[in-house]
């Protein structure tokens, strides 16, 4: 007989809950969140064997702990809970959900491959976010003041002694300590930022998608480690979707009666478009930088080209860089697959070539 697991993760306890092929509840155990623990309640079950916990901070941990001792470990998404709830409650309700296969969203896992790189890419966006946070707060204590920072020479050392001068005797110290937290996170960006990029040149895939256009170093470095095995999206289409670029169509009140009132058809109503929300942001912000520098800096490339194109057309700016964007993450995905580097004559021939077949997005 085939045992469901459940288990409801938490920081000092996790609950597991066990249920039959039949989905009889055939118990329940409290215990504490470590790894030895864990893998001996679980191996205490009898075999076979299948586990579902939600994603969360410790299901990368837990995933690469359990997985060697079950027949099939699913991440699910996290969904949100409606009616009564408890520890017992949830963790019930993912082994019953895993037996009946109603798991909406199953989270892809893969912590044992470029595990380093990940990490990595995890510590420099949290390092970067911190230097823009300081920049903001900088910017904040002159606004205060009065003064304008509407120039980036603000945080230039040439001119600090200039714009420290401005502040009062009350806001020195505080402008002083600022600055000094400023240069010792732009010091620790740039080592992040070195040693990341010399992880990610141990995968020799990341130099192959380096010359895909808009792509440099850092945006592979993080693109890398978030899909993994581009083999698990079969279409291009799949990969907008997961990376936020997908288009969603809305409506509502599609059907009408006709002139005669005798029969339904649909109805001619504007329908709102947008893209899908349920997305992994890091990737969504990837393509999107990669279609600005492509649109602002790579001005020979066939893509700012087909970009030139379809603003003639008429396309608003905003959905020709998604068109951009979108055309980016496609190739990324080819070359991935392929193992083979950006070639712009062919790219450009391609370009010609859709361009009397496909329209825009409008």
């Amino acid at each position: 007989m085939t045992r469901y697991i459940g288990l409801d993760v938490h920081q000092a306890s996790c609950t597991l809950a066990v249920v039959g092929t039949s989905g009889k509840r055939l118990g329940s155990h409290v215990v504490e969140t470590n790894g030895q623990a864990l893998v001996e309640l679980v191996r205490a079950i009898p075999k076979p064997r299948l586990l579902c916990m939600e994603e969360g901070t410790q299901s990368a941990w837990l995933y690469e702990l359990l997985l060697p001792h079950v027949d099939e470990l699913v991440v699910a998404g996290v969904s949100e809970s409606r009616g009564a709830k408890s520890d017992l409650r949830d963790a019930f309700a993912l082994a019953e959900a895993l037996r009946l296969g109603t798991i909406k969203i199953r989270v892809f896992k893969a912590p044992a491959q470029f595990a380093r790189l990940r990490e990595l890419s995890h510590t420099y966006t949290m390092i970067s976010r911190d230097v823009v946070r300081t920049q903001m707060r900088i910017k904040a204590l002159f606004r205060a003041r009065g003064l304008s920072t509407s120039t980036s020479n603000v945080y230039s050392k040439k001119s600090r002694e200039l714009w420290l001068s401005k502040l009062t005797a009350s806001s020195l110290t505080a402008g002083e300590l600022l600055f000094a937290e400023f240069d010792a996170l732009r010091e620790l960006k740039k080592q992040a930022q070195q040693q990341l990029v010399s992880e990610s040149h141990q995968h020799s895939i990341t130099q192959i998608l380096e010359t895909c256009p808009g792509l440099g170093e850092i945006r592979v470095a993080q693109m890398v480690p978030v899909v993994v095995a581009p083999g698990r999206f079969r279409t291009a289409r799949q990969f907008w979707s997961y990376s936020g670029l997908g288009i969603v169509m809305r409506s509502s009140s599609d059907w009408v009666l006709d002139k005669k009132q005798d029969r339904w058809v649909r109805a001619d109503t504007l329908k709102t478009r947008g893209l899908n929300p349920r997305h992994n942001s890091t990737l969504k912000g990837i393509f999107k930088g990669a279609a600005t520098t492509v649109i602002t800096k790579l001005t020979t490339d066939p893509l700012h080209e087909h970009y030139e194109r379809m603003l003639k057309q008429g396309t608003k700016p905003n959905l020709a860089k998604l068109t951009i964007a979108r055309k980016i993450a496609a190739m990324a995905l080819s070359m991935w697959k392929a193992r083979e580097v950006y070639d712009p004559a062919r790219q450009h021939k391609q370009q010609l070539t859709l361009a009397s077949r496909q329209q825009p997005l409008q």
